[in-house]
């Protein structure tokens, strides 16, 4: 398994962590997390690794642990709470259930981990993400890989978002003329209905709280209540 070192923008992904039973690896999703261990398991200087569902296998040992399980690994089932409109949240409440594939790992003796670089790895599983993604710290190489940018240092800029802009569609709504400029910030949290105007510059730790318009110009290390 391809994995890389967690940063506050990994620490809700799966990490990895030792059977106590067999002594070797397993995937740990917060699914399977109770809600009192949660803090201790979005730990990152704890759980210092996390799936980057990168996945090498030995098409042999694979045939092997089919046949030792019947033709099927024996992955665990996690279940996540839904609801069938996911825009509404007061529409039928479901079960959604499903297996992690990274969770075979367990099924494998011997099976190891690699420490990668960020270079291999640039998720978009959220908006917040996406939004990363989208702004000046990542940049397309000569042949086509989405990196950070050197002066990152291999850590992403940490973007939280408020649940309305949860979809696609509604997290443009808040760049219409393009993300903010987020190579040199750290973490940024917008707390509301923001529309960011072009030439936004977030420095640091910056939050955006309220509802309006954040005008051009660089923002450092402050709050911003519109």
């Amino acid at each position: 398994m391809e994995v890389a070192a967690r940063t506050d923008a990994d620490k809700k992904g799966g990490h990895l962590a030792k059977s106590k039973e067999t002594g070797g690896l397993l995937l740990r999703e917060s699914a399977q997390c109770p809600d009192a261990d949660e803090k201790e398991f979005q730990n990152v200087g704890k759980h210092k690794f996390f799936n980057t569902n990168n996945l090498w296998i030995s098409l042999p040992a694979l045939k092997a642990a089919f046949e030792k399980n019947k033709g099927a690994l024996p992955l665990p089932v996690m279940k996540n709470g839904k609801t069938v409109d996911p825009r509404n949240k007061q529409s039928t409440k479901v079960l959604q259930l499903e297996t992690a594939m990274g969770a075979a790992i367990s099924s494998f003796p011997g099976a190891q981990a690699i420490l990668i670089p960020r270079s291999r790895f640039a998720p978009v599983k959220t908006t917040a993400d996406m939004l990363g993604l989208m702004s000046d710290a990542y940049e397309i190489t000569s042949d086509h890989r989405m990196v950070l940018k050197a002066s990152r240092n291999g850590v992403p800029p940490t973007v939280k978002l408020s649940d309305n802009y949860k979809f696609v569609d509604a997290m443009m709504t808040m760049v219409p003329e393009g993300p903010p400029s987020l190579i040199q910030c750290t973490k940024l949290t917008v707390d509301g209905t923001v529309v960011f105007a072009k030439g936004v510059v977030i420095k640091g730790e910056v939050k955006v709280t309220g509802n309006g318009k954040v005008e051009a110009g660089t923002y450092e290390n402050t709050t911003v209540n519109l």
